[in-house]
Order: structure tokens, then C-alpha cells, then sequence
């Protein structure tokens, strides 16, 4: 970045607007055209560090108008209310590849909500204080509010952190807040996964914290988001049973690639994906394929 934003609004303005490879963007169409009244398409994760597009699940997020705009199945936007977001599986040719991708849909108000100091669940403001792009917005005003509800994650994310270290160094407060809030899901990552997200955006982190040096702590009882964080997650996982075609399969390759446990499914595991998830549960706690 080679102008130094004044604020944290202008810092994700700025941010946002990063280029992506051709690939996500055709596949954003694709989403955007699946959904009516999508306002806005976010694009995050390894899809952005880097990572062969062919060889990855590209991570998107959805922001619809409201509720209708996620499903028109009454139960699919239920289950959003209650325990968003829903997540959906897509995959199209660009130009003789294959991209697929893993993307999440909620109304870009309920995003926004999940953003703010008085959430204690990192499950969004910690995914979204990391580098992220705005691949489509239908208007100036989605724009203008996508990135409000990023940099309010950024605040959030980073005053959660703060207290987690005595150390003042930038990178080490957010690789000690993404490193507790890993704690609060079922995570396929090795240890050391915080450091190397940072790792990959060194000024991104460092000019954000400059930011948000002023932002007041945020002092969370961490057992009991860790407890609370993780019931969630097994909600979410359920819920998603219904809506992420391939999702046994997604997840077997996740962690097997994250971790280095290799899972075998059954054809009864891969057709019965929340069964089958449940009693691998205690098997992938104990080896530490999830933790």
C-alpha cells in the first residue's frame, strides 16, 4: 500500500479493493446469480495468500438484502437466523480448470451485528480482521458498509488480542488472538497456523494495529468462549450437513491436509455426513486432527 490510510475505514477501503485472480471473480458471477438481492461478495483465506486455485476450496461470503436472499427454503433461512451463516458448495470450468469454492450466505445486516465489541464469538470478526476483497458490491452504499463492517471487525479482533500478550509487537498480538480464537471451533490446523497467517501480510497487520493502537482491551473469560465457540461450531456443522454438497468429503481433505491424519470414508459415512462426523469426533480430538 503506498498511501498510509488515515483511518481504519480507509485503511479497508483501500484493502478491500485488492485485485484477485480472474478466477474468483467469474466464480463470484456464478454466486451472485445464484442468489437474488446479493449485495455484496467478499472473497478471503489461502484463495488470496497465494494458493493454486485448482488446488483449493476458494472461501467466499455471500451478503444478501435480507433473509430471502439466502434461500427460499423457509427451514434454510431459519436455520441462517438462528446459527448463521449457511454454507453452500460451487464448482465451474474458467477456462479448461476447475475452481471450486465453499462459500457462506447471511444478510450483510446480520454480518455487520456479528462485527461488534459486544459479540463475544470471534467466529466472523476473527475471519474478517484478515485480508479480504470485495469482489462485487451492487452499490456504493454496500460498499460503503461491507467496509464499515470489516473495519469494526478489525476493532473488535485486535481488542480482544491485546490482553492476550505482554509482548507490544504488532505480529505477536494478532498471532496471539488468532491463535486463541482457533480454540473456540474444531480446528484441522497444526500449531504455529496463526503465526504463518500473519506471517503472510506483515504490513497488512502493521499498519492495522497502528490504527487500533488506541482501541480499549477487551478482557473475555476464554474457557467459556471456548466452550460456547465450540457448541456453536458442532450447530453450524450440522446445519451445513444439509446445504454443503461434498461436505464429508471437503472435510476429510481439509484435514488431512492441515494436519497429516488421513481419514477413509465409507459410502454410509459420505451419504450419512452428520453421523459420520459425530462418531469420528473422539477419533480426530484424539490424534489431534482437530482440536
Amino acid at each position: 500500500m503506498n498511501v498510509f490510510p488515515k483511518s481504519v475505514e480507509e485503511f479497508c477501503d483501500l484493502e478491500l479493493a485488492r485485485e484477485v485472480p480472474g478466477e474468483l471473480a467469474a466464480m463470484a458471477e456464478v454466486l451472485r446469480a445464484r442468489h437474488s438481492g446479493t449485495v455484496a461478495i467478499l472473497a478471503y483465506g489461502s484463495c488470496l495468500r497465494g494458493a493454486d486455485i485448482a488446488d483449493t476450496l476458494a472461501d467466499f461470503y455471500v451478503l444478501a438484502e435480507s433473509l430471502g436472499g439466502v434461500s427460499n427454503n423457509f427451514l434454510s433461512r431459519l436455520g441462517c437466523a438462528i446459527a448463521p451463516p449457511n454454507v453452500y458448495y460451487a464448482e465451474m470450468l474458467v477456462s479448461g480448470k476447475q475452481v471450486r469454492a465453499k462459500y457462506a450466505c447471511l444478510p450483510l445486516s446480520t454480518f455487520a451485528k456479528h462485527m461488534k465489541r459486544e459479540n463475544r464469538n470471534p467466529y466472523f470478526w476473527a475471519r474478517f480482521s484478515q485480508p479480504s476483497a470485495l469482489i462485487y458490491a451492487r452499490d456504493q452504499s454496500a460498499r460503503i458498509e461491507t467496509a464499515a463492517a470489516i473495519a469494526q471487525a478489525l476493532r473488535t479482533s485486535f481488542a480482544n488480542a491485546k490482553p492476550l500478550t505482554p509482548d507490544k509487537d504488532p505480529s505477536a498480538i494478532w498471532t496471539a488472538g488468532f491463535s486463541e480464537t482457533y480454540k473456540t471451533e474444531f480446528r484441522s490446523e497444526r500449531t504455529g497456523r496463526a503465526a504463518h497467517i500473519v506471517s503472510a501480510y506483515p504490513e497488512y497487520y502493521t499498519q492495522a494495529a497502528s490504527l487500533l493502537a488506541s482501541e480499549p482491551s477487551i478482557h473475555a473469560n476464554q474457557t467459556f468462549r471456548r466452550i460456547t465457540g465450540k457448541l456453536w461450531s458442532v450447530l453450524r456443522l450440522i446445519k451445513a450437513a444439509f446445504t454443503f454438497q461434498g461436505g464429508a468429503d471437503y472435510l476429510v481433505w481439509k484435514i488431512e491436509r492441515h494436519s497429516g491424519e488421513k481419514i477413509t470414508l465409507t459410502q454410509w459415512q459420505k451419504r450419512h455426513p452428520i453421523f459420520a462426523g459425530l462418531a469420528l469426533l473422539p477419533t480426530l480430538l484424539r490424534k489431534g486432527a482437530v482440536r
